[in-house]
């Protein structure tokens, strides 16, 4: 009779590892974020904003691997404090074009304090930072199958 082997220790999950330190990460952004009145995943799309204004639902949606059903409400808080705005695309009205306020763009030279907290407590160099964000893109990548590129990231 063969012994079975034991379980890996939970410990020793690379899902359990990533997902603490997402949620850690989550709890140091939180007080930032309630200050601003965002939620992460409304941070999550002021920044893909930031990097190109003027998008679609449904391509913010693709970006954050969201389902635009739940894009959708996401944009409309935003609109609601301020931070966006939402017109219907001239070339087919049954899009939606989300554009930065001034308010929402005025958040992107407040949100480096986000990324430098991170650093702070992290306690690594920056670099190393930018390692493990590489590392865990194309982990993401390979799992999803997309085997995407993993440019340099930003220290957030």
């Amino acid at each position: 009779m063969t012994r079975a082997k034991p379980p890996l220790p939970l410990d020793d999950h690379l899902c359990f590892a990533l997902y603490g330190a997402s949620m850690a990460i989550g709890r140091l952004y939180k007080p930032i974020l309630d200050e601003w009145g965002i939620t992460y995943p409304q941070y999550l799309t002021l920044s893909v904003l930031w990097e190109e204004d003027g998008q679609r639902v449904g391509d913010l949606a693709a970006r954050l691997d969201l389902e635009p059903s739940t894009m959708t409400p996401l944009v409309t808080r935003l609109a609601s404090a301020g931070f966006v705005t939402r017109e219907r695309d001239t070339v087919d009205a049954r899009q939606v074009i989300v554009r930065l306020t001034e308010a929402g763009r005025a958040l992107a030279d407040r949100s480096r304090c986000l990324g430098e907290a991170l650093v702070a407590s992290a306690g690594l160099p920056l670099d190393r930072l930018r390692e493990m964000t590489a590392d865990a893109r194309r982990l993401r990548d390979a799992v999803s199958g997309r085997g995407g590129d993993a440019a340099a990231p930003n220290d957030g």
